[in-house]
């Protein structure tokens, strides 16, 4: 009687905790988060090879990080899409520098549906051709969607303020 009595409460108390592991299938959902991790890493190769395209001062070939209905967002102004951007403002803009570079790099990546939203955090520094040196703090919120099953940048916004005089 006393090992019913006890296989009975070993019973009951663990009733709960497969209650709450109902429909948990650990097996179904590691391939979601493999697929998720696979499109984490997606996400931040097409971050990664933009900001290397900045770096290298050269825009070439960057149109197909982005999509074609692209919106662009920098420091309080609209410029259109990633296409009309690069040809009338990045790419001469990049021309007058002599250096980019980036530091401090922080990037996070979520899910919602079928968008990523991505923010990244950074210092930057350029130097001109004439010498003059920015140093800035930037941050930038990405929207990209899988187009062709490739993830690209719909809408980019990003921003920058010097830093604080320490």
């Amino acid at each position: 009687m006393k090992f019913i009595a006890v296989i009975t409460a070993a019973m009951l108390a663990t009733q709960p905790a497969v209650a709450q592991h109902a429909g948990h299938n650990p097996t179904a959902e590691a391939p979601a988060k493999a697929a998720q991790s696979a499109d984490e890493a997606a996400v931040k190769s097409v971050l990664r090879h933009y900001q290397s395209a900045v770096e290298r001062l050269d825009g070439t070939g960057t149109e197909h990080l982005f999509t074609s209905d692209s919106a662009i967002v920098e420091t309080g102004g609209v410029e259109g899409t990633y296409a009309h951007y690069l040809a009338h403002h990045l790419t001469p803009e990049l021309g007058e520098f002599k250096s980019f570079s980036f530091s401090d790099y922080k990037v996070d990546v979520r899910f919602e549906g079928p968008v990523a939203l991505a923010t990244e955090s950074y210092k930057y520094r350029i130097e001109t051709k004439t010498g003059v040196v920015a140093e800035r703090l930037g941050v930038t919120t990405s929207v990209l969607k899988k187009v062709g099953g490739q993830w690209k940048i719909l809408v980019g916004h990003n921003s920058a303020r010097k830093p604080s005089a320490s």
